[in-house]
């Protein structure tokens, strides 16, 4: 690496970790200290951030569908997060948000159909958009109200982010063999390796520290797993910004661009972690 590369890389390193670091005890206090409708709320504003960078970049001529796929995306996270609405029993209130949801897209393509060369689309992002953010973000709350929620949360994000953080110094470093080059030029098999470790590496820190319960073979499993999944998501979100003709998703965070362009891995590493708790692990004990 020559030294004005070394000096940009340096330096965008730099702003990654000063716009990260400060969020980070926030976030701690949250989910250890804080009440479940704040860190519910968290994310709720994170969704919002995510609603608006995708459908900017989706329905960039739709004023009105970006703020009814906002919305959307915002009942589809509580209603996963909170499944249980109201009077109905669990699971119903997320039957009942697709229904609308279902019913929106309807009315909302009846609405504005013009120009209707892109109709198809539009109905596609209204419907699925919500579902692609709400899904994986909702679990982040859903996850917190289990037991040891909060080292759920954590592991969930470690699963990503160490994934990421450790893709980017292997591909930096070692990285020779292009992984997929039509959708990121950067991305290489060697980081790929690293991330698929970094992963790994937040299992491990699940079942030694976040949750005592986790079994040291079930950590390293989801951690593959998700991590693997997690990869293929970031990589879901370049394929996104390829189509719209854009480099970032947006610019809310300095030095990472978008908040979607942080989360596109957590989507689904929130998702699996989420899944493999409720529904292996406890349901198990049960």
């Amino acid at each position: 690496m020559n030294e004005p590369a070394k000096s940009s890389w340096a330096k965008e390193t730099a702003l990654r970790l000063a716009t990260a670091v400060p969020l980070v005890p926030f976030i701690i206090w949250l989910l250890y200290r804080g009440p479940v409708w704040g860190f519910a709320s968290f994310i709720g504003l994170g969704v919002a951030i995510c609603a608006r960078e995708l459908y900017g970049m989706m329905l960039p001529d739709h004023p009105g569908l970006r703020i009814y796929g906002l919305l959307a995306s915002l009942g589809v996270a509580f209603a996963v997060g909170f499944p249980v609405l109201g009077p109905l029993p669990a699971g119903e209130g997320l039957v009942l948000v697709l229904a609308m949801l279902l019913v929106g897209t309807l009315g909302s393509g009846m609405l504005v159909p013009e120009p209707v060369e892109g109709a198809a689309s539009r109905a596609a992002w209204l419907f699925g958009g919500p579902i692609y953010l709400g899904a994986g973000l909702g679990h982040l709350i859903r996850m917190h109200q289990l037991p040891h929620g909060a080292g759920w949360v954590v592991m969930a994000m470690m699963l990503a982010w160490f994934s990421d953080t450790a893709a980017y110094f292997g591909g930096k470093f070692f990285g020779k063999h292009k992984l997929y080059p039509t959708l990121s030029p950067k991305k290489t098999v060697e980081g790929a390796i690293a991330g698929l470790l970094g992963s790994v590496g937040g299992g491990l820190v699940g079942h030694f520290v976040l949750v005592p319960e986790l079994p040291l073979l079930d950590a390293v499993l989801l951690a593959l797993v998700a991590g693997a999944v997690g990869q293929a998501g970031d990589l879901f979100e370049s394929l996104l910004k390829r189509s719209s003709g854009v480099k970032d998703s947006g610019a809310v965070l300095p030095g990472h661009g978008g908040l979607l362009d942080r989360v596109d891995a957590l989507l689904y590493t929130a998702l699996f972690t989420s899944l493999y708790a409720q529904h292996v692990l406890y349901a198990s004990a049960r």
